[in-house]
Parts: C-alpha cells; sequence; structure tokens
C-alpha cells in the first residue's frame, strides 16, 4: 500500500512538471491582457523575493498576491486541517497515515491545477519543496517526524503570503 501511494504522488509529481511545459504559455494578467513566456520569465527588480529553494526563488507578483486557481486553495486548506486535527503527536505511526493524507491532498492539488504562465510557475516553486518536507514525516526517529509536520504547518501557512 505504501508503495503504490509512493507512486501515485510521484506520477502526479512528473505529471505536474510535464503540464509546466505544456502549457500556452499565455495567461491573463489582471488587467485581462496576456502575457507572452518571454514576458513572464523576466525577473523585475521590484518582485519581492521571501522563499528560497535552491535556486528556485518564490515571488510575488509585482508586490501583489499571484491568483490560484480554487481547487489549489482548497486542497492547501484541506492539508492545513489535516495537520490543525492531527492529535497523535506522539504515535510513530499516525505521522504515516497523516503523511498519506497529506501526499493525497497533494496529488489532488497537482491533478486539478488549471494554472497557466506566471502564477503556474511561481505555485510549482511553492509545491516542488513539500515533497522533501513529506519526506522527513517518515524518518525512523519520533523528533525528526514532528520537526517536519512543523516545517509542513509552516509551509502551508506561507501559502497566502503569496496567492489568493
Amino acid at each position: 500500500m505504501k508503495k503504490a501511494i509512493q507512486l501515485i504522488f510521484a506520477v502526479s509529481i512528473l505529471m505536474f512538471s510535464v503540464s509546466c511545459d505544456n502549457k500556452s504559455g499565455k495567461s491573463p494578467d489582471h488587467n485581462g491582457a496576456e502575457q507572452t513566456d518571454a514576458h513572464q520569465h523576466e525577473t523585475p527588480a521590484n518582485k519581492q523575493t521571501d522563499e528560497h529553494e535552491g535556486d528556485e526563488v518564490l515571488q510575488l507578483n509585482n508586490g501583489n498576491l499571484w491568483e490560484a486557481n480554487l481547487e489549489t486553495t482548497e486542497g492547501i486548506n484541506k492539508m492545513k486541517l489535516l495537520i490543525e486535527s492531527f492529535s497523535d503527536r506522539d504515535n510513530m505511526e499516525a505521522y504515516t497515515d497523516l503523511k498519506q493524507n497529506l501526499e493525497k491532498e497533494f496529488g489532488t492539488i497537482l491533478m486539478k491545477c488549471t494554472m497557466t504562465g506566471e502564477a503556474h510557475n511561481q505555485l510549482h516553486k511553492y509545491l516542488v519543496p513539500m515533497k522533501d518536507l513529506f519526506e522527513g514525516m517518515g524518518a525512523p526517529d519520533l523528533n525528526s517526524r514532528k520537526e517536519s509536520l512543523d516545517k509542513i504547518n509552516v509551509h502551508l501557512g506561507a501559502y497566502t503570503k503569496y496567492f489568493e
């Protein structure tokens, strides 16, 4: 069962990554005009950055939040709720179940993503680091699992700093 969930998770990540390359390359900006890929890949100096993951820097939309699709926001909120309702912090096996439920919601977010353009790219930068955070919830010791859960919780809290 665990291998099946890991396989589904891996396939979801792959599908999400591939979908990044298959988008039309155009997306509406807040004024309804379309932006081309060349414009989307510019990195203006006035973009605010806070979240770093390797070379991937999560940025605001010229100081504004990115518009996310409803399914993504609902998925993030469901993940937050799973963590808020998690009360068995001293049970190693409970973390395994929570991890599976979080990965399931994460997979749903990836599968239902309809975002395009730079908003989609920024969402990708936000979501990809979560894979490593999920892995930590399978650590061999309870303290590492607790730390990973806390990091996931903080990461989920950062969603509203970048997306609406």
